[in-house]
């Protein structure tokens, strides 16, 4: 795609001809940035780039958590229905969003160019995807460098963590996120955390067939098929139904709970980037 920006091309040029090193020449403004959803987001902060707006910054911040939205940044309203209004008022360079939320980008595209994250779209595994579409995005933004660097460090972090976890590798996990007392979505093939587990030779004790986002749905009692197993909760839980859940007898009788085996971690997007292996990753250390 095209660069951002005429100011950011006639910047480089500048930067050129004058001899200056790459650094000075990134002195330049920062393109501004909306996001229409998180994973992008996600992408964006993580090369070094503040999005001037987000939509649902408050979910972004309860969901996803890091790395964290610049102080400043600007609520688009849902990520289902983001505010055109105010996007034209704001008159980004550049709108950022991603494969699933069924956005017709053609009234983005009146506003500023479009750049569309394709995860969960079959075309790779999910690290794997996050991997290109980093560096996709890195190109795009003139943050080749920075691009390459998260790959870097993301794959160094992970095969540091999985040597600290090497004592585990055989006992078995399930991640899930509870979202009622009856109900929960366990993540298994094809999702990002089945990604980082096999990169950290842990098992997922979930081995059932998943949706095309990687997890499953079911009512709670048929965690049964793990076992003992130990569960990894994510956070957020609705205050409500975590005083049901611990009021639920059907809860309190899976082996897995009767084991003592749930520990609960703090909030990780299923569906990020590198970003979110690399969090994922960390905080399994700790879980």
């Amino acid at each position: 795609m095209a660069p951002l920006t005429r100011r950011r091309c006639l910047a480089g040029l500048a930067a050129t001809s004058l001899g200056l090193r790459g650094d000075l020449a990134r002195a330049a403004p920062p393109p501004r940035i909306a996001c229409l959803e998180w994973t992008s987001a996600e992408m964006v902060i993580s090369l070094g780039i503040g999005p001037v707006a987000v939509a649902d910054v408050k979910g972004y911040r309860d969901w996803v958590v890091g790395p964290a939205l610049p102080a400043g940044c600007i609520d688009l309203g849902s990520r289902g229905e983001p505010n055109l209004e105010l996007l034209l008022e704001l008159k980004p360079d550049l709108i950022t969003g991603a494969y699933g939320f069924g956005l017709d980008e053609a009234p983005f595209k009146r506003i500023a160019p479009v750049h569309t994250v394709p995860f969960y779209d079959g075309a790779e595994a999910p690290y794997r995807q996050a991997e290109i579409e980093t560096l996709k995005l890195g190109s795009q933004l003139g943050r080749e460098a920075e691009a390459q660097r998260l790959i870097q460090e993301t794959a160094a972090a992970i095969a540091q963590i999985r040597a600290q976890l090497a004592g585990r590798a055989k006992q078995p996990l399930a991640v899930v996120s509870m979202f009622d007392d009856r109900h929960v979505r366990v993540y298994g093939k094809g999702g990002l955390f089945q990604d980082v587990l096999d990169r950290l030779s842990l098992t997922n004790a979930w081995t059932a067939p998943t949706d095309g986002w990687g997890f499953s749905m079911l009512g709670i009692e048929e965690l049964v098929a793990i076992g003992e197993a130990r569960v990894i909760s994510l956070d957020p839980i609705p205050p409500h139904v975590k005083i049901r859940i611990d009021q639920s007898s059907l809860w309190a009788n899976l082996p897995c709970v009767k084991a003592g085996n749930v520990r609960t971690i703090p909030p990780v997007w299923p569906f990020g980037g590198l970003a979110a292996a690399a969090r994922f990753a960390n905080l399994l250390v700790r879980a």
